[in-house]
């Protein structure tokens, strides 16, 4: 039998009863189904759904194509609950931050993916579901709830800002909808795709939870929801109300010569090719001015010189943006990347405007114990 947790106002220490075994409740957490086993793929055309569903818009920050929203998207079609509609990048968008496509036309086009709608749009995570919910793109008026991710690596700290994924929530928060991003603690040298599948199902019962409470209108209002799931998804510790933190990456911008960039050195005698050949036109128009001035002797005939063109000989640089992250120290353990890494589902409520900092994290606190301590139970 689960234990419950004595938690104090305002903050949520330690929620590991949301998952038993240290998996998830076997109902509520359960993994998505196989593709054998999912919702067919919809016939229906884009602006046709079910009215008696709540419908939830589902982005990301790295393409339509990425393992961690196609298997989001998959669990939550399994669930028959809901009407799931996607609009998210056509391309990787990971670090567009809140940035979003101004004075450039976009191009929206349908995707496949089975069983949902789906658009994929040239522009940024934000431009997805600033659309979305534009009411021009689909013909209901607002969704229930926007879901963005699942995002490869952490948004923890600053990070935050760059990221797209969390972007796309805030976006939705600021047009008036409630919304979640979600994030895995990918490491290239220990994950496996299959973990985009456990952080699917962990996070479900966080995620029914808040589709339960809107309905109630009890979800908070103020914030949306970041939630950081570890490398290792199964092996979680429980679910953990977090703050943002002051650790960032760092930014290290590497110098690379034309010689070891291959895109940069296929520029530059592209420019340089093109400056040697308009050289040589206007060299060889000359040549020909004084051949005809020189054979028109009988006759008072103008020659005009075309100039020779100068090649650019303005001194280029290439340089190429890495992340590199560092060691903090700090015994806070209620910051989000300090939860990450000790193995906890870091939740971190975050709003538009730092002047509510103190009452979003009451507010989140207190939802946050409700929503985990019945397992989203519907």
């Amino acid at each position: 039998m689960m234990k419950k947790n004595m938690l104090p106002p305002g903050l949520v220490n330690n929620l590991q009863e949301v998952l038993s075994k240290k998996g998830g409740n076997k109902n509520d957490g359960e993994k998505p189904k196989d593709d054998s086993t999912e919702t067919s793929t919809s016939s229906a055309a884009p602006d046709e759904y079910d009215s008696s569903k709540p419908v939830l818009l589902v982005t990301n920050g790295e393409g339509v194509d990425s393992l961690g929203l196609v298997c989001l998207v998959q669990a939550l079609l399994g669930l028959g609950l809901y009407n799931v509609h996607v609009c998210a990048p056509q391309l990787d968008k990971s670090f567009s931050a809140h940035s979003v496509t101004f004075r450039e036309t976009i191009t929206v086009a349908s995707a496949e993916i089975n069983g949902a709608v789906a658009y994929e749009v040239s522009g940024t995570t934000v431009d997805c579901v600033s659309l979305a919910l534009s009411g021009a793109l689909f013909s209901w008026s607002k969704p229930l709830l926007v879901i963005s991710g699942i995002n490869r690596g952490s948004s923890c700290g600053h990070r935050m800002y760059l990221s797209g994924v969390v972007a796309g929530a805030r976006e939705a928060l600021i047009s008036g909808v409630p919304s979640l991003s979600l994030s895995l603690n990918w490491k290239k040298e220990e994950s496996q795709e299959n973990d985009f599948k456990d952080a699917v199902a962990v996070s479900l019962p966080l995620i029914k939870a808040a589709i339960r409470d809107i309905e109630k209108g009890v979800f908070p209002k103020s914030c949306f929801l970041n939630i950081e799931i570890p490398t290792s998804p199964l092996a979680n510790k429980g679910f953990k109300l977090t703050k943002q933190s002051m650790w960032r990456p760092t930014l290290c911008w590497q110098a690379v010569s034309a010689n070891r960039h291959p895109g940069a050195a296929h520029l530059m005698s592209n420019q340089q090719s093109l400056g040697l050949q308009l050289a040589q036109l206007g060299r060889d128009a000359s040549a020909a001015g004084a051949a005809r001035r020189g054979t028109a002797q009988s006759k008072n005939e103008e020659v005009v010189s075309v100039g020779a063109a100068k090649s650019d000989t303005r001194v280029k640089k290439y340089f190429r943006l890495e992340f590199v992250d560092k060691e903090t120290e700090t015994s806070d353990e209620d910051l989000d990347f300090k939860a990450l890494n000790n193995g906890f589902i870091a939740v971190t409520p975050l709003s538009v405007s730092p002047q509510l900092e103190a009452d979003i994290q009451t507010a989140a606190s207190s939802w946050i114990s409700g929503a985990v301590s019945d397992g989203g139970e519907q």
